[in-house]
């Protein structure tokens, strides 16, 4: 069965596994609770433009067969400019992801409690959470398999999994199916809707992947002929991420208007409305989404200091190895501790959002690079596509900015 979907899905699962954290699947609900399927558009969108990226990343890592931050590294000739984005990227990524890793465990311990509830162990009036300890063990020995293969097949089954645990769990709410075509097309935006879409964009075309992406496409293909499955892989894979975040905003708008905290609150009330599976297959897709997201963020931050810092290692030297350690370490002990981790997410969301379009940019300026990519450059319509997703980068950029400081 593995083999069989491996066929269809290889990198583009690393992508999707990434973006369906339990950040989006929170960001997701609250939407679907708060403002029905009006936003629905604004995913799509989001998809559509993670897709164009992730293939223009993809596209770098095989036709020069460098990782994207070698080839920033390549295209930026002056030392202090080089220097200076270098040292921003690492900063953004690395200790944002940091911050993304205490999120992610705590959400697969959050959909775990909601299948089962009792997850502390007390002394005296002290208690500790042991399931992030369990959580990152599991994580860190996957990840030290050091094997694409196996970490790829892994994923394949968790992504498969949680794909299929959302959208039972949006068939179950049986949804407004004429509403749902309404949110695709119309376009709305509700008063007061703007922080959240922002947050939808900002979760799903992630900083971090266009790194990640570059890198792990030259563990699955060598050279030019992967480039055709490669644009097959993304779109299939993202796409299939795009429908899990849709489904969960489905599922969410069928509940009565509340104030969300978290996902907890959301299977709490999907029990009386449509029974107890509901309430489980949530809590599965959740436990599924913390863990696919904390081995990814883990990895991504290695392959991003990698490439930042020109390390000439493999995936086995210890610098990688005690890079993705550190990161996965970090948010096993926040997790553990029972320290809020909201504050530290939204500090890296801002500034992975500030950095996006400055990213973007430079995949734009490299993949339309004639030394470097040969035929296999931009065509006219394909800069014209990235230029329009800049602009909205950038336009998602600056409103994070000013929300960060005006409150």
């Amino acid at each position: 069965m593995i083999k069989r979907l491996s066929k269809y899905f290889g990198p583009g699962t690393f992508v999707a596994a990434a973006f369906i954290g339990p950040g989006t699947i929170t960001i997701c609900s609250i939407a679907g609770v708060t403002f029905g399927m009006d936003l629905i558009w604004a995913l799509a969108l989001s998809i559509l433009a993670t897709i164009v990226l992730q293939n223009m990343s993809a596209r770098v890592g095989l036709v020069t067969q460098k990782d994207l931050g070698t080839a920033m590294r390549h295209v930026v000739k002056h030392p202090l400019l080089k220097g200076i984005l270098m040292l921003l990227v690492v900063l953004a990524i690395v200790f944002g992801n940091a911050a993304y890793e205490a999120g992610n465990i705590s959400g697969a311990v959050m959909g775990f409690s909601v299948i089962y509830a009792d997850t502390q162990i007390h002394f005296g009036n002290f208690q500790v959470d042991y399931l992030p300890v369990v959580i990152g063990t599991i994580c860190f020995f996957i990840l030290n398999l050091n094997s694409y293969k196996k970490i790829e097949s892994i994923l394949i089954v968790l992504v498969v999994l949680m794909s299929l645990s959302f959208l039972a769990t949006a068939v179950i709410t049986q949804p407004d199916y004429t509403a749902l075509l309404k949110g695709l097309v119309l376009f709305k935006m509700p008063s007061e809707s703007l922080t959240t879409l922002l947050a939808i964009v900002g979760t799903t075309i992630v900083p971090y992947n266009l790194f990640l992406h570059s890198s792990i496409v030259q563990e699955k293909w060598k050279g030019l002929k992967g480039l055709k499955s490669a644009r097959w892989d993304s779109a299939i894979a993202i796409g299939l991420g795009g429908l899990v975040s849709i489904a969960v905003v489905v599922a969410a708008s069928r509940l009565p208007k509340q104030e969300l905290l978290s996902i907890l609150d959301m299977a709490e009330t999907l029990e009386p409305l449509y029974g107890i599976y509901a309430k489980y297959l949530l809590g599965f897709g959740m436990f599924a989404a913390g863990i696919t997201s904390t081995l990814t963020a883990a990895l991504a931050a290695a392959y991003v200091l990698r490439g930042c810092l020109g390390w000439k290692v493999s995936t086995s030297h210890p610098k990688f190895k005690w890079t993705w350690r550190g990161i996965l370490f970090l948010g096993v002990f926040f997790s553990s501790l029972g320290i809020n981790p909201i504050q530290l997410i939204q500090i890296a969301q801002v500034s992975n959002a500030i950095l996006l379009p400055f990213i973007a940019v430079l995949l734009l300026v490299i993949v339309s690079n004639q030394k470097l990519m040969g035929e296999h450059k931009n065509t006219w319509i394909q800069n014209l596509v990235g230029l329009l997703i800049i602009l909205f980068c950038l336009f998602l950029s600056l409103k994070s900015f000013f929300m960060m400081f005006n409150g």
